[in-house]
């Protein structure tokens, strides 16, 4: 199931707007969930099943753990859907 590079971004938008309670001004490329949004491990692991469902990708928590920008999560995304 390839996405766009863009669709994926939108995406993640809409999770993280919906997910998390955050003003849309804050979610940027280099936007950290832990620095910028506030995330705890918790809502770490959360936001990661939701983007799991969402887009039907496999996340384990060595690879969540690496994951700390939205750009971050917006490349894994994108490389899981090209397998």
């Amino acid at each position: 199931m390839v996405q766009s590079i863009a669709k994926i971004q939108d995406t993640v938008k809409d999770i993280l707007l919906d997910f998390l309670k955050i003003d849309e001004q804050k979610v940027k490329l280099d936007s950290e969930f832990l620095n910028d949004f506030g995330c705890d491990s918790l809502d770490s692991i959360e936001l990661m099943v939701e983007v799991e469902e969402s887009f039907g990708v496999k996340i384990n928590d060595d690879e969540a753990s690496n994951i700390v920008t939205v750009s971050d999560l917006i490349n894994y995304i994108d490389l899981r859907l090209q397998i």
